[in-house]
């Protein structure tokens, strides 16, 4: 089912080439065109790259809601009912090919921040551990998205739930520090789960402190992924009964 899934995805070149060439184009936008406006208290491309890094994984991974939304629809999936394929596994294929598609995807990325200028100062196990939660946040918005492509009628409903993904590293510490936002939106911005992720990863990268920040992203990365496969099993299970 992984492998299938992987076929699946590199036959789509738009979806391919958007996956892995967007968040790279966005990083350069943000350093060149609004870098030189924006105070963070060191280089804009040091202060940047992790939340790019997250913007990048959460929108690698929201697009298994189009996949799974197509098997759906496409009625592949009674075939597979009928050679004793079960809904876990097909889920599961379409969930490891996004962590595969984010993990190439993260490192273009990371080359590419290289390039124009981020040098990451952290040392192996830190390194690691940055990787680990990186790859939590995939898993967890991959089965996520995986749930919404169960839920949504349609590919193109589903592909509405990769442009929310896409913005929810905006109102967080990704681009600016939330001191510079409004007072309303910091609650939001402080308490979403991109922001201890991101926080982690600039931490770790940067050889900074961290505090609880790892933490809190595993704590949120955990819930996510058990909410979503618990609620991918049932609504699978209601779309196959009706």
């Amino acid at each position: 089912m992984t492998a299938r899934a992987v076929r699946l995805g590199l036959r789509n070149v738009d979806a391919v080439i958007t996956s892995l060439l967007l968040p790279v184009l966005l990083m350069l936008v943000f350093v060149y065109l609004f870098g030189g406006a924006v105070n963070t208290g060191t280089e804009y491309v040091t202060y940047v790259v992790p939340g790019v890094l997250v913007l990048c994984a959460g929108f690698g991974s929201a697009t298994t809601a189009v996949s799974v939304s197509q098997d759906m629809t496409g009625g592949i999936v009674d075939r597979f009912r009928s050679l004793d394929v079960g809904g876990p596994a097909l889920l599961a294929g379409h969930v490891a090919a996004s962590v595969a598609r984010n993990t190439v995807s993260t490192v273009l990325v990371l080359g590419a921040a290289v390039l124009i200028g981020f040098r990451p100062e952290a040392g192996p196990g830190a390194g690691l551990a940055a990787a680990g939660i990186l790859l939590a946040f995939v898993l967890a918005f991959s089965w996520l998205s995986a749930a919404v492509g169960l839920l949504a009628k349609s590919p193109e409903a589903a592909g509405g739930f990769t442009f929310l993904v896409l913005f929810l590293p905006y109102p967080s510490s990704a681009f600016v520090p939330i001191r510079t936002m409004p007072d309303w939106l910091h609650g939001f911005a402080e308490h979403q789960p991109a922001t201890p992720v991101i926080e982690s990863l600039r931490g770790l990268l940067l050889d900074e402190s961290v505090g609880t920040a790892p933490w809190t992203a595993l704590a949120w990365c955990a819930g996510i992924t058990a909410a979503a496969v618990a609620g991918s099993g049932f609504l699978f299970r209601r779309r196959m009964a009706s």
